[in-house]
């Protein structure tokens, strides 16, 4: 079993909310001492401000942050566990909570924390691509499992060499153990919270750090095998439709890089245009679903979901490509926009070459 290198909470504290005279003067230094490594000074200042105001959200993400710094993790826990109860809408206090977690090899837990910050905010790109770590770590342990059950299932070990040559290509290594991770942050909105009315307004958190777990030594991506012949591919687009999404074009004298950047692209396109059969035939009928749900589950899930909106636009971006055999990996920048969501984010799609043609058998996001 391979183990995650441990990941603390980022220390972008910058660019605190129009807060009272009291609040101005206070966390803004506090969070200068825990920039400057003064854990111990800051914790005490933490406390001080929290005793005369215990309710106040961003003092007590504060609190948390310092804790995790300390590495006091049980501590940190608690208090970012109470501020969820508190304060259930917002999505921060529970990426961080997933990253504790994964760092104590809780993934379980790790992972029901990311889904329900990405609940309180789905446009929150951070969280996505933390649990599409959680999500590797967990198919990680699971091929483990099946190799220590049955340690000639040629398939798992197939799967665990294709994860480990996914990762030496291109991707960066992870954190040191005891390394800190600086990520951005987008300003908070203004505290409009009365005391202690039963539906006030939640104060947004001060500074939303956007940790993410490490990624681990052996990333669980599943392999492709061979698939079934496809169902019936739909009817192609029709010129009436909305506009061709643009996606990125990456020029190969390889045929069957290009014959592959060609698929993904009008994968792209049948999703744009909202044409659902198209979109679901580039889907092998051995396609390994996100959540494991049955496949006639998904499919609907994916109609309701691509219906729902008024329009969409999928951009495909900076696509690189991996050949294997009839195997292939496309690895690429997804900014999808539609007049509810805009997200970006990155995405692997998994394909195999079935009858003349590249089909999807996995796909995963933010990894």
């Amino acid at each position: 079993m391979t183990r995650l290198s441990r990941s603390l909470v980022a220390l972008a504290l910058a660019c605190f909310a129009a807060l009272s005279a009291a609040q101005s003067s206070d966390l803004p230094e506090i969070s200068k001492l825990l920039r400057s490594g003064q854990h111990a000074l800051a914790l005490e200042r933490i406390n001080q401000y929290l005793a005369g105001k215990p309710k106040d959200a961003q003092g007590r993400f504060l609190k948390g942050l310092i804790l995790t710094e300390q590495n006091k993790a049980a501590e940190a826990i608690e208090i970012l566990t109470s501020l969820t109860k508190d304060y259930p809408e917002l999505p921060e206090p529970y990426n961080n909570l997933a990253v504790l977690y994964a760092s104590q090899g809780q993934y379980e837990k790790a992972r029901q924390s990311l889904e329900l910050s990405i609940r309180t905010h789905p446009a929150y790109a951070t969280a996505y691509e933390n649990l599409g770590d959680v999500y590797s770590k967990l198919a990680s342990q699971a091929y483990d499992k099946a190799l220590q059950l049955d340690s000639a299932n040629t398939t798992a070990q197939t799967k665990l060499a294709l994860m480990r040559d996914l990762v030496s290509s291109g991707t960066k290594p992870p954190p040191k153990p005891g390394a800190t991770i600086v990520t951005s942050t987008r300003p908070p909105e203004p505290v409009t919270r009365a005391p202690e009315p039963p539906k006030a307004a939640p104060p947004a958190v001060v500074a939303q750090v956007a940790p993410k777990p490490a990624p681990p030594a052996v990333v669980a991506q599943a392999a492709p095998k061979a698939a079934p012949p496809p169902p019936a591919v739909a009817p192609e687009v029709k010129a009436t439709a909305p506009k061709a999404v643009p996606a990125a074009e990456a020029k190969s004298d390889n045929a069957g890089s290009e014959d592959l950047l060609k698929t993904v692209n009008s994968w792209a396109k049948a999703w744009s245009t909202k044409d659902v059969g198209t979109y679901l035939a580039f889907y092998g009928q051995d396609f390994k679903t996100p959540n494991g749900e049955a496949r006639p589950a998904w499919e609907a899930e994916r109609r309701r979901r691509i219906n729902a909106p008024k329009s969409i636009e999928v951009l495909v971006e900076s696509p690189k490509v991996s050949i294997t055999a009839n195997s292939a990996s496309v690895s690429f920048r997804q900014s999808y926009h539609s007049d509810t969501l805009k997200v970006s984010s990155s995405k692997t799609l998994v394909l195999v070459r079935s009858n003349g043609k590249w089909l999807i058998q996995q796909e995963r996001t933010g990894s």
